[in-house]
């Protein structure tokens, strides 16, 4: 029995994938960056925010500080998190249905956290969610379940209880080797691992309408 759920925020509540696909690439260009791979954007989303940074700087030879580009990416993206970037279909809907349930939701991310909080309040949810933790609060991200041990603590749920709904493979693996009962999502830019997820995951949807099916 599903005794609270722990959402991730970008590609499964928020449609916001296509930013960072794009971003990484802008940052670089600006920082004058030439032969960017064309599977930068693959390589990085496993990471922390500072991991990605740090990361930067020492493939391409970066000469400014890791300060500086967590910062100046928080910069080129804050705008679209304020004004821009939508809910995915049925988040809304779904948020209803777990109400309805009296079923605790909160969000774990690797998202700068005020970005989040600015996507999440304009889109009229932020104070429905229990929780938004980040990796200023577990600076390892996903790479270590503790950011999902943290939230299911917080919901007053044990991981068995607790689904966690993804769209990334390697936050799936982490979640589900720690215990927890999983969901991947599809989004188009986690196509690659799409087929990889259905076979770990203990449910995958195509939308989040279907994950109301799983109750």
């Amino acid at each position: 029995m599903i005794k609270g759920v722990i959402f991730d925020l970008d590609g499964t509540l928020l449609d916001s994938m296509a930013v960072w696909s794009s971003i990484d690439r802008e940052f670089l260009e600006e920082s004058g960056v030439k032969d960017i791979p064309p599977d930068i954007s693959d390589i990085v989303k496993k990471m922390t925010v500072d991991a990605s940074s740090q990361y930067f700087i020492d493939r391409f030879g970066l000469s400014c500080t890791k300060d500086y580009v967590i910062h100046r990416i928080e910069e080129m993206v804050r705008e679209r998190y304020e004004k821009k970037i939508p809910l995915k279909p049925y988040a809304a809907e779904l948020m209803d249905f777990l109400d309805s349930r009296g079923i605790p939701y909160g969000v774990a991310t690797a998202t700068y956290k005020g970005l989040a909080e600015a996507a999440l309040r304009r889109c009229g949810v932020y104070e429905r969610i229990r929780f938004l933790l980040t990796d200023s609060d577990y600076p390892q991200g996903k790479n270590l379940p503790d950011i999902f041990l943290g939230a299911a603590q917080l919901l007053g749920t044990q991981p068995r209880d607790t689904l966690v709904i993804e769209d990334s493979l390697h936050c799936i693996e982490t979640a589900r080797a720690a215990g927890f009962m999983t969901a991947g999502v599809y989004d188009p830019v986690s196509d690659a691992d799409f087929e990889e997820i259905v076979k770990i995951s203990d449910y995958n949807v195509k939308t989040l309408k279907e994950i109301i099916n799983i109750f």
